[in-house]
């Protein structure tokens, strides 16, 4: 599942289920899905989700501020809201970069 511009799909995570965990594609799908629907309820609850040596999936609140339409200059409220924000950790960070094996290192 490496390669660039590749979009890793549902279907594609269901897959590697199937072939790396040995659950049958019914019982991989249904993995899956009760994965992501668990992550996604806690995030709508407003709770962070860690996955250690991944990352953490939390949920801000952003005031209402005033934007500008690029076109026309007009300026337009922007509503409160609640926005999902992704923070990886050190170690992705690092395996992204190519740094090995995701031991202590500089960061960035």
């Amino acid at each position: 599942m490496t390669g660039t511009g590749k979009t890793v799909t549902r279907v594609d995570l269901c897959e590697a289920v199937y072939q790396k965990v040995g659950l049958s594609r019914t019982e991989s799908s249904a993995f899956v899905e009760l994965v992501l629907k668990e992550i996604t309820d806690c995030l709508e609850k407003g709770e962070t989700v860690k996955l250690s040596s991944f990352g953490s999936f939390m949920v801000r609140k952003k005031g209402q501020r005033i934007g500008r339409n690029p076109k026309t200059g007009t300026e337009v409220p922007i509503s409160p809201r609640r926005v999902m924000v992704f923070k990886p950790s050190a170690i992705l960070k690092q395996r992204i970069n190519g740094n090995g094996n995701g031991s202590a290192g500089a960061d960035d």
